[in-house]
């Protein structure tokens, strides 16, 4: 059996210690690297749109053009929160009033299974000290005010410096040849990022809107609060297409009567979901991110495990961004090419790619 070159084997051992290191550096980093990953992952978008108003309108000024995106945006946000607010208490006091119901449903259960007495919400309810976790819900929902504030503040940096990162990367390469190739690898995956951005939210407002539709014609309460947290939840891969089959069916259960509409909302959702996610999103998606499923699916696993609910959130576009940097150099280009979805790290975005010459220099 002929041997590698050792030059080859060292080489590979170093990629594989760099990529234990680096994730433990993610790991022990993570409080402070992903509120600025989210936060570059929301310049890109406000970039993005900012880019799309001047195209709408040519007048524009490029400074009015990013305010105009970031008012939009912040405008979209809080529409979101008014959502929430307006029908959260709502929803929560319908479940409270449910209880009887699912003391049935519980008894029905457990006269299936043959367990002796299952008891009821209110029992199990009356054993569990919620003192006890209200140090831990206190603890939780400081932490995610923080971090919208450390998200807030890096964006604010991001959006303000965008002009001299610009600089700097062109300073970077003294050859024109080198800065060209970094500047396509850099739009390929700004491009790719804002792409998937694109299509997450078109699929997430139809899958959204049609499923409100359903829910309406099954008399489903907080149609429209469901249809706002699907198309929240659509952004995180494969877990949030099952949540926004599941969640609302499993409300569907205990608010509505019998068993026959709840089991048409079910049915509805996941024939929305599936023809979405088989049919409309591989078109709309075509060659954007190039990235195997398996790797969509373990990616979601793994930036989730070093980040939560963070990491799912971006994990695909962290993905593309590690397949695009790995294949840029000799010693991590096999990784890279594992990454891929046909074996070319490469292809990902050449459908929408656009030369680096169309780049205004940096002044």
């Amino acid at each position: 059996m002929p041997s590698l070159p050792s030059s080859s084997i060292a080489r590979n051992a170093l990629v594989i210690i760099a990529v234990i290191v680096s994730v433990a550096a993610l790991r022990w980093l993570g409080d402070i690297l992903s509120p600025l990953l989210l936060a570059m992952f929301l310049a890109v978008m406000v970039d993005g749109f900012s880019r799309v108003i001047r195209r709408r309108l040519p007048g524009l000024p490029p400074g009015s053009a990013v305010l105009a995106a970031i008012a939009l945006s912040s405008l979209a946000f809080i529409l979101c929160a008014v959502v929430v607010a307006a029908n959260a208490p709502g929803f929560l006091t319908s479940l409270a009033g449910a209880e009887p119901k699912i003391d049935r449903m519980i008894t029905q259960v457990a006269h299936t299974l043959r367990i002796r007495n299952p008891g009821t919400i209110d029992h199990m309810l009356r054993h569990l000290d919620p003192t006890q976790y209200l140090g831990s819900v206190a603890t939780t929902l400081e932490g995610v005010v923080s971090n919208v504030i450390l998200v807030l503040v890096y964006l604010g940096f991001l959006i303000a410096s965008r002009h001299a990162f610009e600089r700097k990367a062109v300073r970077l390469f003294g050859s024109r040849e080198g800065r060209q190739d970094a500047l396509r690898v850099f739009m390929r995956i700004r491009d790719a990022v804002e792409r998937y951005l694109w299509i997450q939210t078109v699929t997430g407002l139809i899958i959204g809107a049609a499923s409100w539709l359903v829910m309406l014609a099954v008399g489903l309460d907080y149609a429209l609060f469901w249809a706002f947290l699907i198309f929240i939840v659509n952004y995180v891969p494969i877990i949030g297409a099952a949540a926004a089959i599941a969640l609302p069916a499993l409300f569907g259960l205990v608010q509505l009567d019998g068993y026959l509409r709840p089991a048409l909302l079910l049915g509805a959702l996941f024939a929305i979901t599936f023809v979405v996610g088989n049919i409309l999103l591989p078109r709309m998606q075509g060659d954007s991110l190039n990235l195997d499923p398996l790797i969509v699916l373990l990616s979601l696993g793994f930036w989730g495990a070093l980040w939560g609910l963070t990491g799912m959130f971006l994990s695909t576009p962290l993905t593309v961004l590690a397949m695009m940097i790995l294949a840029q150099f000799d010693g991590s280009r096999w990784i890279a090419v594992l990454l891929s979805a046909d074996g070319d790290p490469e292809r990902l975005g050449r459908g929408f790619e656009r030369s680096p010459d169309q780049v205004a220099p940096a002044r």
